[in-house]
């Protein structure tokens, strides 16, 4: 295992994550940092792949609590191999794919919406799909309801 570490400071430098940013991820146990408690926190270099597995992982629109149970699968808290990354992202796939799906379904629907010119809550198949928000009541249910 490798023992050469570096500090808080220079793995920001790196990897362009804050250093607050830095802690605020070992708060939620996605990197560790080495050695005694209350001196300045340092990591194993191999940190600094960790850290990138976790950038490349939000530019996904994966949420932390997803990137962290990626990392959890890992034994003894190791950075993702390439077959690690096969795995991870062979089943972040369904849930990517279900957010593409959404986007384009927003984005062939956004003409009509704009396109109308009448803002109708009752009609609109954005924000009232099959007028939906009428099974709840009379009036602006969505002001009424908070949503």
């Amino acid at each position: 295992m490798e023992t050469f570490t570096i500090s808080i400071g220079r793995l920001a430098k790196r990897t362009g994550v804050a250093a607050s940013a830095l802690r605020f991820y070992e708060s939620k146990g996605l990197i560790h940092s080495v050695g005694e408690a209350g001196k300045t926190r340092r990591y194993r270099r191999d940190a600094m792949r960790r850290v990138s597995f976790i950038r490349v992982a939000q530019a996904m629109g994966m949420s932390l609590q997803d990137i962290g149970a990626a990392l959890a699968g890992l034994p003894q808290q190791r950075t993702p191999t390439a077959d690690d990354w096969a795995r991870i992202s062979r089943n972040w796939r369904p849930l990517l794919q279900a957010r593409i799906d959404a986007l384009c379904r927003l984005r062939d629907q956004l003409d009509s919406c704009i396109g109308c010119g009448c803002l109708s809550l009752e009609r609109c198949r954005l924000y009232n799909p099959e007028d939906a928000a009428g099974e709840r009541g009379c009036g602006p249910r969505f002001l009424l309801d908070g949503g």
